[in-house]
C-alpha cells in the first residue's frame, strides 16, 4: 500500500511524503504506482528547478519526501502543492485498497 501524507501549518502546505508501493500489479507494471510517482517527482522538479525554492528532498525506492521551510510563503508553491493534493485524490479515489491520503497539521 502507498501512503501519501501532506503536511500543513497555518493553512500553508509545507510539503508531502509518499511511501510504499501500491501492490496493485507486478513491479514495473503497476500503473497506479506509476501515476503517483509521476505526480510526486514532478513536484520535486518544480520546487527545485522551476521555482528555485530551497527544499528538503529525499527520494529512494518506494519513498519520496519534499518539504519547505515553514517560513516560505510562495503563492506558486502553494498552487503546486494544492494541485498535487487534488491530483493524488483524483488518482486514488477508487483505490482505497492500494493507497491512502491524509493531511496532517503540524
Amino acid at each position: 500500500m502507498t501512503k501519501i501524507t501532506f503536511y500543513k501549518k497555518n493553512n500553508l502546505i509545507l510539503g508531502f511524503e509518499v511511501s510504499g508501493h501500491t501492490g496493485k500489479d507486478d513491479y514495473g507494471k503497476d500503473l497506479l504506482c506509476c501515476q503517483i510517482s509521476t505526480v510526486a517527482q514532478m513536484a520535486v522538479l518544480s520546487v527545485k528547478e522551476i521555482l528555485k525554492i530551497d527544499a528538503f528532498c529525499e527520494i529512494t525506492d518506494g519513498y519520496l519526501k519534499v518539504m519547505v521551510n515553514k517560513n516560505v510563503e510562495n503563492e506558486k508553491l502553494q498552487f503546486l502543492f494544492e494541485t498535487c493534493l487534488k491530483s493524488f485524490k483524483s488518482i486514488i479515489i477508487d483505490e482505497k485498497k492500494y493507497a491512502k491520503l491524509e493531511v496532517k497539521n503540524v
